[in-house]
């Protein structure tokens, strides 16, 4: 099969198209024929060396990629028959392997794919729209809410603009740029601004017109959240799950006291409950886009283009859930 490998930890470059031996399923495994391979933030930090959220960086050489989707083609001891030729997602927790023609994860992992979607929506919803779901626990969204959404044009952000639309929240997205800005207002945000205009947040008090801010929905971080908090009104919620952009305080993300939250890691399991948090937020997000409730954005590219996915990631030159597909 043909898979991309990293000898070395580095720039984008350092990802390489190679050709490699098959993999083969152990028993409780699958196989699966990748029609979809999601590419996350976190793995352009983790081909630099950094380990992130793993206890250690990655063993190199490495094949990336923890979040798959595609045909089971083939079964390992003890996997019942049933899951052989089934369209199936799988999000591979800590293993890497899945920018890769094929891939091996444990049957417990596996998603049928919900519905009409196809495998690049089916990968978006099990990595992107998982921590959406886990995101929107901490938030209330109704008729009164306002809800400000930096990198709108964003994986998560195209998510959390429609959940509020669809909940009757007023929306107020951001994004960079007139193309991105564009895709934000088509998405159905009430008002789409560009952050980079030094009035933006003067167009959002003026669309509001004496409104004020019930919830901040922030990834970004640096002076977009800092000038979005201070739309909140009284007892409005900043939601904190990442900091993309200039981070503040040493790159740790932008906190307010009374007013901030992180919701990553821990927080968000222990909300989501069950005996399997992140499962439960994978269900409710398929279902969500089996039902046309959520429809992810997704931005692909070739297999042997992942170099240039991640680039584009690097330097916010994407819309949408980034994925590569063989």
């Amino acid at each position: 099969m043909h898979a991309i490998r990293l000898h070395a930890f580095g720039p984008a470059e350092n990802l390489t198209l190679e050709e490699v031996e098959d993999p083969r399923p152990g028993p409780g495994e699958v196989r699966v024929a990748v029609r979809a391979a999601g590419v996350h933030l976190l793995d352009t930090a983790l081909r630099e060396g950094v380990r992130g959220p793993l206890p250690e960086p990655p063993s190199l050489p490495t094949v990336p990629g923890r979040e798959v989707a595609g045909v089971v083609d083939l079964l390992g001891e003890g996997v019942a028959e049933e899951w052989l030729g089934r369209r199936v997602v799988a999000h591979l927790g800590f293993a890497p392997g899945g920018y890769a023609e094929l891939a091996v994860t444990g049957a417990g992992r596996l998603h049928e794919i919900p519905g009409d979607l196809d495998f690049a929506e089916a990968v978006a919803m099990i990595g992107t729209g998982r921590t959406t779901m886990g995101i929107l626990q901490f938030a209330e969204l109704g008729p009164d809410a306002v809800a400000v959404v930096p990198a709108a044009a964003g994986g998560i952000g195209t998510l959390l603009v429609q959940y509020a639309r669809n909940a009757g929240a007023t929306v107020i997205g951001l994004a960079g740029g007139p193309e991105k800005t564009a895709r934000v207002a088509a998405n159905g945000a009430d008002l789409a601004v560009d952050y980079k205009d030094p009035e933006w947040p003067a167009k959002v008090r003026a669309h509001l017109g004496g409104r004020r801010a019930t919830v901040v929905f922030d990834g970004v971080g640096g002076d977009v959240a800092r000038e979005a908090v201070a739309l909140l009104g009284p007892g409005g919620k900043h939601i904190v799950f990442g900091w993309s952009g200039e981070g503040l305080h040493d790159g740790r993300p932008h906190l307010v006291d009374g007013v901030s939250e992180q919701v990553l890691g821990p927080v968000m399991l222990e909300k989501a409950g069950g005996s399997d948090p992140l499962r439960t937020l994978e269900l409710r997000a398929l279902t969500e886009a089996a039902e046309g409730r959520l429809r992810p954005a997704v931005q692909r590219f070739p297999l042997a283009e992942a170099a240039a996915a991640h680039r584009a990631l690097e330097t916010r030159g994407t819309t949408g859930k980034v994925v590569l597909e063989p």
